[in-house]
C-alpha cells in the first residue's frame, strides 16, 4: 500500500469512526459561544432568524441547536448512521438527511448559508466547494468552523505537546494551518477570518472523555488510549486539583459569500 492511499485509509477511517460512541461525543464535546453566531451575522449582514441553513456533517446536532435556538431554519446533512441517530433522538423535530458535503442532497439554490461546524476537513474540497456553490443561492453564504484549544494557555499548550509526542503530530501547527489556502485550494471562494475565545468548566471525567471522542484516539487501540488518559488524568490533577477543568477554546471561524457569477 503506498503511502498515500494509507493515508486515505487512515482519513476514512477516522471519519467514521465516531459512529460507535455517539453518544460520549454528543455528551462531552463543546459547544459554540453566542459570539460566534454573533459574527456570523455581522459577515454575512442578515439575522440568522428565518435564513435557510443546511449543516453539514451535523454530527449529534452542536451546532445545529445553536443555529435552531437563533431562529434558523435548519436542516441537518449528516453521513453517519450512528451520528444520524444521536441527532434525531436529540433534535427530534429537526430534519435530518444523511449525505456528504462532497455530493450534498440539497436542490440547487436552495440555501442562504452552509455551515460546517468542525467537519469540512472531511469533506475533497475539490468537490464541496463546487457543491456548496451550487447549493448557495446568490447572495448566500458558506461559513465553516472549528472549536481549537488556545494553545497560549500555558497547561493547554503542554497537553498539546503531550499528545503530539504520542501520535507523532504536531497538532499547533495543525491548528495554524487552517485558512483560506487549506479550505479552498482553487481559491474561488473569498474567505474572511475571525477568532472567537471561549471558555467552560467542566468535571475531569468530562475532559477525559472530550479527549478520548477525537478521532486520532478512536483508531487506536483502546488499551493505547486508555494509558495515555490515566497519564492525563494525573498531568491534569496537578493544574486543577479540584477536579474542574476550564477548558479554554478560538473558535476559527472562515466564512465566504457566493460569488454572483458562480
Amino acid at each position: 500500500m503506498t503511502s498515500s492511499r494509507a493515508d486515505q485509509v487512515t482519513h476514512t477511517a477516522r471519519a467514521h469512526s465516531f459512529n460507535a460512541v455517539a453518544a460520549q461525543y454528543a455528551d462531552h464535546r463543546p459547544t459554540y459561544p453566542p459570539a460566534l453566531f454573533d459574527a456570523i451575522e455581522e459577515l454575512t449582514a442578515r439575522p440568522l432568524a428565518g435564513s435557510r441553513v443546511a449543516d453539514v456533517g451535523a454530527g449529534t446536532g452542536t451546532a445545529t441547536a445553536r443555529l435552531r435556538e437563533r431562529g434558523a431554519h435548519v436542516v441537518a446533512v449528516e453521513p453517519g448512521e450512528g451520528m444520524a441517530g444521536e441527532f434525531r433522538r436529540r433534535l427530534p423535530g429537526t430534519p435530518v438527511v444523511r449525505g456528504d458535503g462532497n455530493a450534498l442532497p440539497l436542490a440547487a439554490h436552495s440555501a442562504d448559508l452552509l455551515t460546517y461546524a468542525q467537519s469540512w476537513h472531511w469533506t475533497d474540497p475539490a468537490r464541496s466547494v463546487p457543491e456548496a456553490l451550487r447549493v448557495l443561492r446568490p447572495g448566500g453564504a458558506l461559513a465553516l468552523w472549528w472549536n481549537t484549544s488556545a494553545d497560549d494557555v500555558p497547561w493547554i499548550a503542554e497537553a498539546s505537546a503531550r499528545a503530539g509526542r504520542h501520535f507523532g503530530r504536531d497538532f499547533s501547527r495543525e491548528k495554524n494551518d487552517i485558512g483560506a489556502a487549506t479550505a479552498d485550494p482553487s481559491g474561488r471562494l473569498d474567505f474572511t477570518r475571525r477568532t472567537v475565545r471561549w471558555s467552560r468548566r467542566i468535571p475531569l471525567d468530562a475532559h477525559l472523555a472530550n479527549i478520548g471522542s477525537h478521532s486520532v484516539f478512536l483508531v487506536q487501540s483502546p488499551d493505547r488510549t486508555a494509558a495515555f488518559l490515566a497519564e492525563e488524568r494525573r498531568h491534569v490533577l496537578e493544574v486543577f486539583p479540584d477536579g474542574i477543568v476550564e477548558e479554554t477554546y478560538d473558535v476559527v471561524l472562515l466564512l465566504a459569500s457566493r460569488p454572483p457569477a458562480a
